[in-house]
């Protein structure tokens, strides 16, 4: 049976009645990527028509968010509304990576010239920058209380 996370942790999105899974890759590896911007209806419509996805609505509680899916059906992104906790993220596809313990891979971060950008509440996910500027979101399966103190 291959692990899931639910896409309520991405776009760094506050619970929902109908969460969405999809495989979680190894430590390491880059499991998942969304894109937060103002206008997410309209951009959801042009990578449905350029690239072919389609989309399903993931309630956000009092508005919808969406898994955009290839045409498989399986989803492989997400594209996100800037509300509420997502309204200071740049409009730009941001990838997540998975690891082992968030709480020591934020240390690091620090200690070799990287910036905490935000913490989710939960401590599962958070948005870094690297020191050339970059930014990717770090994520690991089970929360971490080091991280949920913070």
């Amino acid at each position: 049976m291959r692990a899931g996370i639910s896409i309520m942790s991405l776009c760094l999105a506050i619970p929902t009645k109908k969460p969405y899974t999809y495989p979680v890759s190894t430590q390491g590896t880059i499991n998942w990527h969304d894109l937060t911007v103002p206008n997410a209806d309209e951009v959801r419509d042009f990578y449905s028509a350029v690239v072919g996805w389609t989309y399903e609505g993931l309630d956000m509680g009092g508005y919808e968010d969406y898994v955009m899916k290839s045409p498989s059906g399986d989803g492989v992104s997400g594209i996100c509304h800037a509300r509420g906790v997502n309204s200071g993220v740049p409009a730009q596809w941001l990838l997540y990576i998975t690891v082992a313990n968030l709480a020591e891979s934020l240390e690091k971060v620090v200690a070799n010239g990287g910036e905490i950008v935000y913490q989710s509440n939960g401590g599962t996910m958070a948005v870094i920058k690297d020191p050339a500027g970059a930014v990717c979101a770090l994520y690991a399966e089970e929360t971490n209380s080091e991280v949920e103190a913070a």
